[in-house]
């Protein structure tokens, strides 16, 4: 006896529309900035894929009584497997040779947790936010919600197969229905926790996410209540989901908090509505002609490819190209050709591929005819149709049939009336090389066509961009000139000064000792000070000789651990005059209120760590204490916002516990530069990563100086050894100046002791008490 098999559901051009809208959004949110909510397409797609996945399995429930899990995940796998993997092997490639080492490395891990579907905790657990300016961005960040979408289907299948299998296809819906309610409930609560409390988190998670393909899943359980809408009614539904779809990209802003909990309901409640909406009546859905049209069922369908390959597109092009006016319009053009060429060439004819199971061959073959069947005979029954109709056959008035043969009442009560055995069909036998031929014959022309169309539409694009200059500029780095080197002077700050000009105007990369992937490998790790800069610190860090009549403190965060081994070299250098003590936190601001920070082992040990600093430092009473905390906005644990004028005073409270008096040194940290990892590459010139003074350092460095002149203690700039005309170079001579976007190079900031030794002498402050 034949298996009941599933029966799938018509395709919807309406569902097809909403990826189609959804998609456009994102892609324009990444490359262009507008929608400001376009980020939020993803929300929509978190529905729809809840809807549709979760209605075939209800149908299969319904239809077999069972739930081959084996198929459905053999399904998935041929639907996403072939493109992902395209793109995760083809980004990887091009970050090793086209990004700096450390960021083709990180590029390589991402890849490899986006393999594995695991891809938004690998990033939740670096403390990556996804709206942040960094620069360095993963050209694999928006993996994330791929695998939201298969972590969620590793569980909530399995939890219908139980269903299925305690209740039995009659009741699958009602208990699938709890469920999905259940899931809406716990994550969405869960959400709005988290996005207030760990909004870097939350927006990756699983648990914060849930709750949008649940929705989608809850709507699918209704799906036989919601066809007895009115077509009427149900067009409507669909119309105001798609109002509110739109206003949400346009209107809501996920950067300003609250994301994704609670705002995040509104695309995600506008996206259920429509597809309720749309349960009942004609699937083709033609008044939604926006949606249903032919151009944006194909922009639907190429959804997935386009999805893949944007954000790669948009990453690298931030890294490659010149800033100029047709940069986004590139990457708009970039990233559609990859798209299309990736579902014609990779999507489509991978998934439905024979040797990947693909293509379903022929159900059974035509059963082998029998020699000289029995007739059954016709039982004779009261009709109104004409002499000659054989049973089972159309009638049509007016028509004639054959006569058929007379049979005898007596006859037909004495003969046996036979009972036909069913005729099993034996499973399919047809030659391999058939289902093969099908395919080919189905994709050839499509894979051939469109891999000539990318070709052409490659090689011209890359010579428009490339003739116009807007191009990216490939090939090895030259050296920069030895004759580009200052002459020196003798004077530390004039030298110093002299390097870092001859670096602003450097169009190409000098051979830097140690090289920019090395200092970026090495990160802070490289620091002598790290230890006593650590949450789990203890004692302090010490240079130079007990004996020494000087004795320097250097406290602070992250950017006094910075110019920690300046402070040694000055130590060493002494000739046994200088002592120096260096202890502070990296990420606790030296402040009388407690700035937040995302490290919790941070905001656990910063005030015992401050405590412990001061009472140091009145034991010890130092002939000098230098202070540095990083020259950026804040605010309290308690969510208030610090400004510029707050996080200054607080700092020279928490100093005046010191009771140093004019012994006080303010040392202000090198300016916010760009991110290495983002403009530095094998074929970057040096100026791409040449940064400007920014506004919030002038306006707390001017508010340190003034509080300085009104206090009677001192306030030192840091431009002098980092700058050179508001300029600040990634280099001078032929070390690197920074790690990352802040911190000095251990290499650098050795480099720079003289120039602060000679600036502490001519304030006097290298002096016994």
């Amino acid at each position: 006896m034949h298996s009941p098999t599933h029966t799938p559901a018509p395709p919807r051009r309406d569902i097809q529309g909403l990826r189609a809208l959804a998609v456009l959004a994102v892609i324009g949110a990444h490359a262009a900035g507008w929608p400001a909510g376009g980020v939020m397409g993803v929300d929509v797609f978190f529905v729809i894929s809840g809807f549709l996945i979760t209605g075939m399995l209800l149908r299969e429930a319904r239809d077999t009584g069972r739930l081959a899990l084996g198929s459905f995940y053999a399904r998935r796998a041929r639907r996403l497997l072939p493109a992902a993997l395209t793109v995760l092997i083809a980004v990887t490639v091009a970050g090793w040779f086209l990004f700096n080492r450390t960021r083709g490395e990180q590029t390589l891990w991402d890849a490899a947790w986006a393999a594995v579907f695991a891809s938004n905790w690998n990033f939740a657990a670096q403390g990556t936010d996804y709206f942040a300016d960094t620069g360095a961005v993963s050209p694999l960040q928006h993996f994330w919600s791929l695998s939201v979408e298969e972590q969620f289907y590793l569980v909530w299948p399995l939890l219908l197969l139980i269903v299925v299998a305690l209740v039995g296809r009659t009741r699958v819906r009602i208990v699938a229905g709890v469920l999905a309610a259940a899931v809406v409930a716990g994550s969405f609560g869960w959400a709005l926790v988290q996005s207030d409390s760990q909004a870097t988190i939350a927006y990756f998670s699983t648990l914060t996410r849930a709750w949008e393909l649940g929705l989608g899943a809850l709507v699918a359980v209704l799906v036989p209540l919601l066809r007895r809408i009115p077509r009427a009614l149900g067009g409507v539904m669909q119309w105001t989901g798609v109002a509110g779809i739109v206003a949400s990209l346009l209107l809501i802003d996920p950067t300003g908090g609250g994301f994704p909990a609670p705002w995040a309901a509104a695309p995600v409640t506008a996206t259920a509505l429509a597809l309720a909406g749309g349960v009942g009546g004609d699937p083709r859905h033609r008044h939604l002609f926006p949606l249903t049209n032919p151009a944006s069922v194909f922009v639907g369908d190429a959804s997935y490819s386009l999805y893949l390959w944007h954000f790669p597109v948009v990453v690298f092009a931030a890294a490659l190209l010149p800033a100029s006016e047709w940069h986004v319009w590139i990457v708009l053009g970039a990233s559609v050709v990859l798209g299309l060429a990736s579902y014609l060439i990779v999507e489509q004819p991978l998934r439905y591929a024979p040797f990947l199971g693909g293509m379903p061959r022929a159900e059974a073959r035509e059963p082998e005819p029998e020699p000289e069947p029995v007739p059954v005979p016709v039982l004779a029954v009261a009709t109104t149709r004409p002499a000659g109709w054989t049973p089972g056959t159309r009638y049509f008035p007016g028509s004639s049939r054959p006569a058929a043969p007379r049979i005898e009442p007596a006859a037909i009560a004495a003969a046996p009336i036979p009972v036909a055995e069913p005729v099993v069909a034996e499973p399919a036998t047809e030659p391999r090389g058939s289902a093969l031929a099908a395919w080919r014959e189905r994709f050839a022309a499509q894979v051939f066509l469109a891999t000539a169309g990318l070709v052409v539409v490659a090689l011209a694009g890359a010579l428009a961009v490339t003739a116009s200059g807007h191009g990216p500029r490939f090939g090895l780095p030259e050296l920069a000139p030895a004759a580009s080197a200052p002459t020196v002077s003798g004077d530390p700050t004039a030298d110093l000064q002299a390097e870092l000009a001859a670096a602003v105007t450097a169009d190409a990369w000098p051979d830097l000792t140690p090289s920019l992937d090395r200092v970026m490998a090495a990160s802070s790790g490289a620091n002598p000070a790290h230890d006593c800069f650590s949450p789990g610190a203890t004692t302090a860090c010490g240079w130079g000789s007990g004996d020494a009549p000087v004795h320097i403190w250097l406290v602070g965060d992250s950017t006094a651990m910075a110019y920690a081994p300046a402070f040694r070299r000055i130590a060493d250098d002494s000739a046994g005059s200088i002592r120096v003590s260096a202890m502070g936190m990296y990420g606790c601001r030296f402040t009388d209120v407690l700035v937040e920070n995302d490290d919790p082992q941070v905001m656990a040990g910063c005030q015992a760590r401050k405590a412990a600093v001061r009472a140091a430092i009145l034991a010890d009473a130092p002939d000098l204490v230098v202070m540095s905390n990083a020259f950026t906005l804040g605010r309290t644990v308690d969510g208030t916002d610090l400004s510029a004028d707050a996080l200054i005073a607080a700092q020279r409270r928490e100093a005046d516990t010191y009771g140093m008096g004019e012994r006080m040194l303010h040392l202000a940290p090198p300016p916010q530069g760009v991110s290495l990892a983002a403009c530095y590459t094998p074929t970057s010139s040096p100026r791409a990563c040449d940064s400007a003074v920014d506004g919030t350092w002038r306006t707390m460095e001017a508010l340190s100086e003034r509080a300085a002149r009104d206090a009677g203690d001192h306030a030192m700039s840091s431009l002098a050894f980092t700058c050179a005309d508001d300029v600040c170079p990634p280099f001078a001579g032929s070390i690197p100046t920074k790690y990352d976007q802040t911190h000095l190079t251990v290499e650098y900031a050795e480099h720079i002791a003289p120039a602060l030794r000679q600036a502490l002498d001519t304030a006097g402050l290298l002096t016994t008490r």
